[in-house]
């Protein structure tokens, strides 16, 4: 499979149309030679052919450096399909349905935070439920949680969970249009009542980080990100509801292929045309999904905030805890994009990939559109994550998208094989980094050995003109399911 790569630049690679049967666009990889031979599945590269059979399918079938192996869509994985005559696969978006990244700034240095770090890290692993099948402090009715599903981040707000500049900073301003409670099952409410405000468990998280480094000063102060200064990053998504929606709706669109007569190189792709029954009833469950996703996120915010009020005795406000950005990482939506030329309607799936919009564009927010989109990259617990911004050459290569991670280098099966014997949290805490976590299995598979390097990821992005840094921020406090 490799063979068939052409290296179009030190940092992308192509696998031209004819390379493999049925291809309708070529697929584009960026990668370096670096993160190829230390961190690449040639699995992926059957991935990313695959998805470059899709009926609709425009540009081509794209994939980031933290690409991985995932279900249909490699994880990492960008396709735009035509609205009017293009498909929609839930295997495009995953199940884990707007799992996503939130940033907050403080004006609190390290040693605020060192003085009282036990305090703190048990009040907020006490305060915001984690690890498997966990549930949160909220026991929603079928009424609320079919308001929340509409409504979005707005639901969060008018019951107390935020502020209005909050949805302001929050991609979509928390809320995708089209939400339909009326497509979601019977077993999706059930899952979804109890776990708003949790964390759940796997590459999940809430850490407490220092501003380590910052690349590019004003971008950062219009962020309020300042050197030596505390955020705090949470990511997570819709939890066991968004998987359900995800399962029902990955049946319906096997029915859907037979029906269509669509002819898929991978079951795994299951599919529907957008504009059929199918495809419209995935959409309005998938912005259901989304929107739970997003109020999941603002509500634990909310008591990130109040974790820091108890502890440091003072309002969040004064503490100048404010939402830097909330973007979505599984997804797809419905935007405008120039091909060929022309301005286009599309379906653009983002599976383990981060929009990544350019100064200027009008759907991010006032206050960031002479800058661009802010882009938040986690990274593994033991090094750093990264805040960038979008670019031009971003909406010209990968409809406005960029990484997501740092993806995965080894299996949660052979994280734990490599971890045995060890203890992962006492080589984190020889570093600085302290770590609270619901299950030590999950610290195993979590290990940072079983990314890869950020920094690589991060660098090849940046080179490949898709993103630029603003700040590096280093893992202090750590929360995981």
């Amino acid at each position: 499979m490799i063979e068939k790569l052409k290296k179009i630049s030190e940092y992308k690679y192509e696998i031209p149309v004819g390379s493999f049967p049925d291809m309708r666009v070529p697929g584009w990889i960026f990668m370096t030679e670096k993160l190829f031979k230390t961190a690449f599945e040639e699995d992926v590269i059957r991935q990313v052919v695959n998805a470059s059979t899709l009926t609709g399918i425009v540009r081509a079938s794209i994939a980031m450096p933290d690409i991985h192996y995932g279900y249909g869509l490699p994880i990492g994985g960008v396709i735009a399909t035509d609205w009017y005559e293009g498909i929609v696969s839930p295997g495009g978006v995953g199940y884990d349905i707007n799992c996503g990244v939130r940033l907050l700034k403080t004006d609190l240095e390290e040693r605020d935070v060192l003085k009282v770090k036990d305090s703190l890290l048990s009040i907020l692993f006490k305060n915001i439920p984690s690890g498997v099948g966990s549930t949160g402090k909220l026991n929603l009715s079928n009424s609320q949680l079919e308001e929340l599903m509409v409504k979005g981040s707005r639901w969060a707000v008018e019951n107390g969970f935020g502020t209005e500049l909050d949805l302001e900073r929050t991609e979509s301003f928390g809320r995708l249009e089209g939400a339909d409670p009326s497509r979601i099952s019977k077993r999706a409410f059930e899952r979804g009542k109890k776990q708003i405000g949790t964390l759940g468990s796997g590459n999940h998280f809430l850490e407490v980080q220092i501003v380590e480094e910052v690349f590019d000063e004003q971008k950062a102060k219009t962020m309020g990100l300042e050197k030596g200064k505390v955020t705090v990053m949470i990511h997570t998504g819709s939890r066991g509801f968004g998987h359900q929606v995800a399962s029902d709706y990955l049946d319906e669109m096997e029915l859907a292929v037979k029906k269509y007569n669509i002819k898929l190189p991978d079951k795994e792709l299951a599919c529907a045309p957008i504009q059929s029954k199918e495809g419209q009833d995935y959409l309005k469950a998938m912005a259901c999904a989304a929107n739970f996703a997003w109020v999941n996120r603002q509500v634990i915010m909310h008591w990130v905030r109040e974790s820091f009020e108890k502890v440091f005795t003072v309002s969040f406000e004064k503490l100048g805890m404010n939402l830097v950005y909330d973007h979505a990482h599984n997804i797809v939506k419905r935007e405008e994009h120039v091909v060929n030329g022309k301005r286009r309607l599309l379906a653009v799936h983002r599976k383990g990939a981060t929009r990544a919009f350019p100064p200027g564009h009008p759907d991010i927010p006032e206050v960031y559109r002479e800058i661009g989109q802010p882009v938040l990259i986690p990274g593994d617990m033991g090094r750093y994550s990264y805040v960038l911004t979008g670019t031009q050459k971003a909406m010209e290569e990968s409809f406005g998208t960029s990484c997501h991670g740092a993806g995965r280098v080894l299996s949660r099966h052979k994280a734990i094989k490599k971890a045995k014997g060890r203890s992962i949290e006492k080589e984190l805490k020889a570093k600085g980094i302290y770590v609270r976590s619901d299950s030590r299995r999950t610290i195993m598979e979590e290990m940072p050995e079983a990314y890869k390097d950020v920094s690589l990821v991060v660098d090849t992005i940046e080179k490949a003109g898709i993103s630029a840094k603003v700040a590096k921020l280093r893992p202090l406090l750590v929360v995981k399911g």
